[in-house]
């Protein structure tokens, strides 16, 4: 069996990819499907699969274009020589700029202006021997156009002020790539000197929505796909756009590999039951979880607790959902639907409503899951759990903060995140 990896991927090809969510939503959610074919790769329920993406061919166009380089040009990068056009698609992270180049650029700024002190002088110089005219006088004549490439009254300063105040810092890099940096601040860099400062590019990992007892041979992801405009130009998600836009099903080479959880697993005795928070796409590996309680033919009970916006365009799986309950393999099925009504409501508070009923299962030994977006869906349903423990279970916030992060998560290992 080869030993695939992120420096040796499977080159594996997209044979389903389509969009889950109903007309009219403001989403774009996708199942995504990748062939195994002959890789020999397994994986069980909980792992996480590796993509390699590569960079969209726009972008990488109009970063060379801004730059003024030759996309011809011959760079030695770490994966071997190539051309700098194919560096930029596939070695090195361009979708967002990172702060090693930010503070790069006081030397460029600073030397930029060096080179306009320069010019200045040559100009005064050439002035004063033509009529005559002083230096102050040849100063402001030649200010609008010396000086309006450059952002603000003092690019340097804003160097500087970027690479001391780390908010600051977050906030420029959060939103701009390297073409916007350099426009921003008309700065010149080698290809060479360019790729000595930028991240190579990383492989994205995603959390296995299947079975492979009930797809063999087969991947299956739930995927977000993340666009959004900043600064004049439409942008995404770098592997998401890549999955979504770029490959081509059942052509584009993509190159995977398997990311094993040693953690976020089912119980090992399969008459424990679960209860599976996964709002969004946070569905995912409860899709799996489920695909596998129902194979194994184990008899705890499933509880799954799923919300987002509206039921009617991100109602993710529903045929499947409706099926394990109809089968019988759902028990319990909770919905919040956070934008169908007046007030927001979201999993945490799904979960305090049936705080008694949870309490009964934690006492019984269930085991609780959560997936999805740890800022703050994450933190939400956390606080929910010990207000649950305190609430039906008689603790003080201390006792409870210990028995949901302490016995449960730590000691007992029955409360798991997979969380992003």
């Amino acid at each position: 069996m080869a030993n695939w990896s992120a420096k040796n991927p499977y080159m594996s090809k997209i044979t389903e990819c389509y969009v889950l969510n109903g007309e009219g939503s403001k989403k774009e959610t996708r199942h995504i499907v990748f062939d195994l074919g002959d890789s020999e790769l397994d994986y069980k329920v909980g792992d996480a699969l590796g993509v390699l993406s590569e960079n969209p061919q726009n972008t990488v166009d109009l970063l060379i274009e801004t730059a003024g380089w030759d996309s011809a040009h011959m760079v030695t990068t770490h994966n071997g020589e190539r051309t700098i056009k194919e560096a930029l698609k596939k070695d090195f992270e361009i979708h967002r700029v990172n702060k090693k180049f930010v503070n790069s650029l006081a030397g460029k700024v600073n030397s930029n202006g060096m080179r306009i002190t320069v010019k200045v002088i040559d100009r005064y110089r050439e002035s004063v021997a033509g009529n005559g005219s002083g230096w102050l006088d040849v100063d402001a004549s030649l200010e609008s156009e010396l000086f309006p490439s450059i952002p603000g009254d003092d690019p340097l300063g804003r160097v500087e002020g970027l690479s001391s105040d780390p908010k600051a810092m977050e906030d420029y890099i959060w939103s701009r790539d390297y073409i916007d940096v350099i426009r921003d601040f008309d700065v010149n860099y080698s290809p060479e000197e360019f790729l000595e400062i930028v991240d190579k590019l990383k492989p994205r990992l995603y959390s296995i929505a299947s079975s492979h007892d009930a797809h063999p041979g087969f991947v299956e992801l739930t995927v977000g796909i993340v666009r959004y405009s900043h600064h004049g130009r439409d942008r995404g998600g770098l592997c998401t756009v890549y999955m979504a836009d770029e490959v081509e099903v059942n052509k584009t080479d993509v190159g995977v590999f398997m990311s094993p959880t040693k953690s976020f697993v089912l119980p090992a005795d399969k008459s424990t039951d679960i209860i599976m928070v996964g709002p969004g796409t946070g569905i995912a590996p409860f899709r799996a979880f489920m695909e596998q309680r129902i194979h194994d033919g184990g008899t705890g009970k499933n509880w799954l607790f799923f919300g987002d916006q509206s039921e009617k365009t991100e109602f993710y799986y529903k045929e499947s959902i409706e099926s394990w309950l109809d089968e019988g393999h759902l028990y319990e099925f909770t919905t919040a639907w956070s934008r169908d009504q007046k007030e927001k409501i979201y999993v945490q508070h799904r979960l305090k409503e049936h705080g008694a009923r949870i309490w009964e299962w934690f006492e019984r030994g269930a085991y609780f899951y959560i997936c999805g977006d740890k800022t703050y869906m994450a933190k939400d349903v956390h606080r929910a759990l010990i207000e649950i423990a305190m609430e039906h279970g008689g603790m003080s916030d201390a006792d409870a903060t210990h028995f949901i992060e302490k016995t449960m998560m730590r000691e007992e290992k029955r409360y798991l995140r997979d969380v992003y």
